[in-house]
């Protein structure tokens, strides 16, 4: 052994270098210290790392929104990050965060469950947002744990303290320490029945579930496809732009794009669709600045286009959007009704969407719209009879079909919903039939597929009249896809339900639009 070595406790060699960096009671420091290059925290240890990344706190400020506000994440969340000044990277993964959170709560929820010593309806609102949005990250997002852990626990530091973030802390070691696939096996095993245990690993309230298995078998699909559906709806939707006619011509819209540096691919059913590719910014766009196109889901561009060329007999001058708001229909409507010399009124009964249809058809030639009326579409059959030759009826429902979009409405409707939306429906319809001439057409539409607020509103409302009948919708729709294009509308049930059309999101790519298009006989 050299003489400049000595043995440590360890029996292995010292080295006096190392020696140098021990402090008088033998303790290692390290380099800086031994130089005296060091500053002490004024904070104590639980004080540290009291705060996270803005994307994270951006995803937290969401939630918050919406359990607290009623708000709706797509209408909170592009705002709050432009606000914040939070884009790129970060601001993909605040979205994902949040929308991915939102989706899965019901998922999360369930393993929270496991995980926590007291009923989840016991935990302060807040705290729970935070272990959702952990959870997320562990199991649903390529987060590295010990990140997921750390960050979320400093959130909960942030927002709501000390004293719940050690609980956060434990709570989501607890959640990673199972992957995602044995909490799903798990869950299945402990299910009470087939259908819970689906919707409880594929997050969807049980009502929910039920009532879209039943909607996939009464129009034409298996119900065995229940599990690739709300995986569906469980995927985050690509943004799709409507480009309308005579207002932006596909070329125009993408030589902007070219320029914003924003991709654009062709839509795959509707000749009037764009989708934006990577993540684009609508708003970059100049023609959806100034309304010559916006963002509108493929399926209600074709049911929009299927009613405008559905074959009417005699004049075709005026036309009426029943709920107008907030007028995305309305203005395709207008855009085609300029092309052909008719004119529209778009009818909304609340005033402040009312002004948001005003601000989708600002871009119309004048003349064509004849007024943005604010007033009861219930009311309008009596007050206009016969007065117009194609009529759309895109009535109120439960947006069942648009979760993908809307993550947070299945956790606040409730079957209850469906009572006072079917009668709103039934006297909707019934109101546009009366308000549409002998001859003319009539689209009942609905961003559902749910049963009761399709056919059996359809069925009832025709049941008590004997002057309007439905028609082909699936010959409609196909006459407005691109050219080539082959839609797979399901099996005809031989009935007059096999008329009506009802797409779907693991079949289309689109919302879950339900089309009945229905003509006046006199």
């Amino acid at each position: 052994m050299s003489a400049d070595r000595s043995t440590d406790r360890r029996g292995g060699d010292r080295d006096p270098r190392r020696d140098a960096l021990r402090d008088a009671k033998g303790r290692q420091r390290g380099a800086a210290r031994s130089r005296g290059d060091v500053h002490r925290s004024a904070q104590a240890p639980g004080e540290r790392r009291r705060r996270t990344d803005p994307a994270r706190t951006a995803a937290y400020d969401v939630l918050r929104q919406v359990d607290g506000s009623d708000a709706y994440a797509n209408l909170v969340l592009p705002p709050l990050l432009r606000e914040r000044r939070i884009s790129g990277r970060d601001a993909a993964f605040a979205t994902e965060l949040a929308y991915g959170t939102l989706r899965l709560r019901g998922r999360y929820d369930a393993v929270l469950a496991r995980c926590v010593s007291r009923p989840l309806d016991q935990l302060d609102p807040e705290v729970l947002d935070v272990l959702r949005l952990g959870t997320h990250q562990l199991l649903g997002m390529r987060v590295p744990s010990h990140a997921a852990v750390s960050e979320t626990v400093a959130l909960a530091r942030d927002r709501v303290g000390a004293g719940p973030a050690q609980m956060v802390n434990a709570v989501l070691r607890a959640v990673g320490r199972t992957t995602l696939d044995d909490w799903l096996a798990r869950l299945t095993d402990e299910a009470p029945d087939a259908v819970t245990g689906l919707a409880t690993t594929r997050s969807h309230p049980v009502w929910i579930t039920r009532a879209l298995r039943e909607a996939l078998a009464g129009q034409g699909r298996g119900p065995d496809e229940i599990g690739d559906l709300l995986d569906a709806d469980n995927s985050a939707p690509r943004v799709t732009l409507v480009v309308r006619p005579g207002l932006a011509g596909s070329d125009e819209l993408h030589d902007e794009a070219r320029d914003a540096d924003v991709r654009l691919e062709a839509g795959r059913w509707a000749p009037t669709a764009r989708v934006l590719a990577g993540g684009s910014d609508p708003a970059a766009l100049p023609a959806v600045a100034d309304a010559r196109a916006g963002v509108q889901d493929e399926g209600s561009q074709l049911v929009t286009l299927a009613l405008a060329s559905a074959p009417l007999e005699g004049p075709d001058s005026r036309w009426l959007d029943l709920c107008a708001g907030p007028g995305g229909k309305a203005a395709l409507l207008a855009a085609l009704a300029a092309g052909r010399g008719a004119t529209l009124v778009a009818n909304e009964v609340q005033p402040h969407r009312a002004r948001l249809v005003e601000r989708a058809l600002r871009a119309v030639p004048a003349g064509v719209v004849e007024r943005v009326r604010t007033g009861d579409g219930r009311e309008l059959g009596a007050e206009e009879p016969g007065a117009y030759d194609r009529v759309l009826v895109d009535a109120p429902c439960t947006g069942l079909g648009a979760l993908r979009r809307r993550p947070e409405s299945r956790w606040r409707r409730t079957p209850a919903d469906l009572g006072a939306l079917t009668v709103l429906q039934r006297e909707l319809l019934a109101s546009a039939l009366d308000a549409v001439r002998p001859g003319g057409v009539v689209a009942y539409v609905t961003c559902s597929p749910h049963l009761a607020e399709t056919r059996l509103v359809v069925d009832d409302v025709l049941r008590r009249r004997d002057d309007a009948e439905r028609f082909d919708a699936r010959a409609a729709l196909r006459e407005v896809l691109v050219p080539g294009a082959e839609i797979d509308l399901g099996a005809p049930d031989g009935g007059a339900h096999g008329l009506d059309v009802q797409l779907w999101p693991h079949v289309h790519g689109t919302d879950a639009m339900h089309l009945t298009l229905l003509r006046r006989a006199r």
